[in-house]
């Protein structure tokens, strides 16, 4: 249905300044709500475009984003997905996350390991910021707060070896499981984001935190996820640009 519908003349509507949805984002999560409630009618179910629980419920919650990377997609840019995790009372157990334009289907269970296609996935061996291709994302409020958000990725841009921002945190996470990347962080995201891509990471060996570096959660807003060697670099940049502009602003 994705691919469908990319390159066509789909209705797009505003959920805000730039925050936008198709027609395909709400026939998607339409076809899966369908299919959850006809398998497991006992389940719950957060995904974006008709929400669902806003703090985690107890016992099986299905969570899901029917596009992750609308933006890319209501441009015609080949870089979106499904994303899907199963929390069992908030935590992410099964995840899936479908990347239709590459027809890559990444998958991991608490556990049990990540895979693509079957294969196993595990993240890269990168020991360096400067040996590191990182990646993130910028919130929809960005306008109101360029300078701190970009501030930050250029604090990045100066110790690693690239930064990129595709637009669609599940691949995002999933190329950091795939050692595509070597580490990505965002703030203000939700759930449906990164609920499965989180647990995909640290099924592939990598780490995942808060950009704190707390626990992740999926309602938490916020994530860092590395191949682990990493991690307490980025979190020193983070710390240190956080603690500049606090006292700056």
């Amino acid at each position: 249905m994705q691919m469908a519908g990319l390159g066509t003349a789909l209705q797009v509507d505003k959920k805000g300044t730039i925050d936008l949805v198709t027609e395909v984002d709400l026939a998607v999560e339409r076809m899966f709500r369908e299919m959850i409630g006809a398998r497991f009618p006992d389940h719950q179910i957060l995904a974006e475009e008709m929400g669902g629980a806003a703090s985690a419920p107890p016992g099986p919650c299905w969570v899901f984003d029917p596009v992750d990377g609308t933006t890319n997609f209501a441009h015609g840019l080949p870089i979106f997905c499904a994303s899907l995790a199963l929390e069992i009372d908030g935590v992410a157990e099964v995840a899936a996350v479908y990347d239709p334009n590459r027809r890559e289907l990444f998958t991991a269970e608490r556990g049990r390991g990540a895979f693509l296609n079957g294969v196993p996935l595990h993240v890269s061996s990168a020991e360096q910021l400067v040996d590191a291709m990182l990646v993130t994302g910028f919130p929809y409020d960005v306008h109101a707060r360029v300078d701190e958000i970009v501030g930050l990725f250029g604090r990045f841009v100066g110790r690693a070896r690239a930064v990129r921002r595709l637009g669609s945190a599940a691949i995002d996470l999933c190329w950091v499981a795939a050692g595509r990347m070597d580490g990505f962080w965002e703030s203000d995201l939700k759930p449906w984001d990164i609920a499965g891509g989180a647990l995909i990471v640290a099924e592939a060996g990598g780490r995942v935190t808060t950009l704190t570096g707390t626990p992740f959660t999926s309602r938490g807003g916020h994530i860092l996820a590395t191949n682990g060697h990493l991690h307490d670099a980025m979190l020193d940049v983070i710390r240190d640009y956080r603690s500049t502009w606090d006292q700056a602003h």
